[in-house]
């Protein structure tokens, strides 16, 4: 039965943000979401949900129309959260890896998709102890959903490179400023997406793997962006946690400027060069490594180009939108990245300056502070 995409007329939002659990004096990761999970009022059930594992959780928006409803819907979900948690002296860690707990010592969440994908990919799926932002954005039709998800590819590194918060695995400097992006490229179905031409062409895919049994369904599809027919959108997951609930705001801003100018350039019929794959791989690779200080190939005019040049041009095109959706003000948190650099470079200054991990998590749970307090509480601050 083909899978019917579910129409969106407005480029909703949906957003969901994966948190490690860590302990308030060991600092480790710790398998308590169960404990957070089983006080989860009737009508956030859908809203603070179990990860692969028990020692982190993800927190999700309903559908809002704006960035600020983002804001106001998450701030309410993790003050409640943070409360909760407080109470078994625990709290949440905003990065894309935790910079030290063992990834062998994590117990699995009990589940039977889960123990599936435990046993279908061993080590693979073991690895699998890190965060990551999702954002989608509603569009309104599956062949549109498919030609974003083309037309995508030359913007997820300069997210990426935004968002790249994970340098730091089992107690080491990785090297890499999001070694979370090469955890997930380790499954067999995640990545950049394949390049499709319609709606036709995924449904066809998508029933050719369930049938000779590669997946169950197309939630195991795990691109850097990907269409989600049931809830009528796109759905951007490239980017690492970041490390404060502005810099994820601003973060959403940019995926929905993005995602809105792509879906009007699509309507006025408007020819977009396609940036080769090739291309796509490699500036990745660079944002994976460099994050901020990477050079990426420009793939309109195919000269190299600083990442936050590259930053600064997408944020350009992003401003006029911004304007029409309402979300200028949370656009701007972006260019506070760039000035003040993004969540790899302040966990590596911290791991080379005290040469203890422990302290990169005390900076990372200072830089988070109390993120439901929005733009009135200090740790906010970029």
């Amino acid at each position: 039965m083909p899978i019917q995409f579910k129409s969106s007329e407005r480029h909703t939002l949906g957003v969901e943000i994966e948190l490690g659990i860590i302990d308030k004096d060991s600092l480790e990761l710790v398998p308590r979401a169960q404990a957070i999970l089983d006080k989860v009022p009737e009508n956030w059930q859908e809203s603070v949900k179990p990860e692969f594992m028990q020692g982190y959780l993800e927190f999700n928006t309903g559908v809002c129309n704006t960035v600020d409803d983002v804001r106001r819907d998450l701030q309410e979900k993790l003050e409640w959260g943070y409360g909760l948690a407080d109470e078994s002296n625990t709290t949440f860690l905003w990065s894309g890896t935790h910079p030290f707990s063992r990834w062998d010592e994590q117990q699995l969440t009990p589940d039977d998709r889960y123990q599936w994908l435990m046993d279908t990919m061993q080590f693979v799926a073991r690895r699998l102890v890190c965060f990551g932002l999702h954002v989608h954005v509603g569009v309104n039709s599956g062949d549109k959903a498919i030609q974003m998800c083309d037309r995508m590819m030359r913007h997820l590194p300069v997210m990426l490179a935004l968002s790249a918060n994970s340098p730091c695995w089992s107690g080491r400097d990785t090297g890499l400023a999001s070694y979370r992006s090469k955890i997930m490229e380790s499954l067999p179905t995640a990545g950049l997406p394949e390049t499709m031409r319609n709606w036709s062409e995924y449904n066809w895919l998508v029933d050719h793997l369930q049938s000779t049994d590669f997946i169950h369904s197309s939630r195991e599809i795990w691109w850097d962006v990907r269409p989600v027919a049931r809830f009528g959108t796109v759905e951007v997951r490239i980017m690492d946690t970041p490390r404060s609930m502005r810099q994820l705001l601003g973060l959403v801003a940019m995926v929905q400027c993005v995602v809105a100018g792509i879906s009007a350039e699509i309507d006025r019929g408007a020819y977009l060069t396609d940036c080769h794959p090739m291309i796509a791989r490699q500036n990745k690779w660079h944002a994976v490594r460099y994050g901020l200080d990477a050079t990426l190939v420009d793939p309109d005019t195919m000269l190299a180009a600083s990442a936050r040049q590259m930053a600064r041009r997408t944020l350009d095109l992003c401003r006029p939108v911004a304007d029409h959706l309402g979300c200028a003000t949370e656009l701007g948190y972006c260019e506070e990245i760039l000035q003040s650099g993004n969540g790899a470079q302040s966990q590596r200054q911290l791991f080379h300056q005290h040469e203890d991990p422990r302290d990169v998590v005390r900076g990372l749970l200072e830089a988070t502070g109390q993120p439901w307090l929005g733009d009135a509480g200090v740790a906010c601050r970029s």
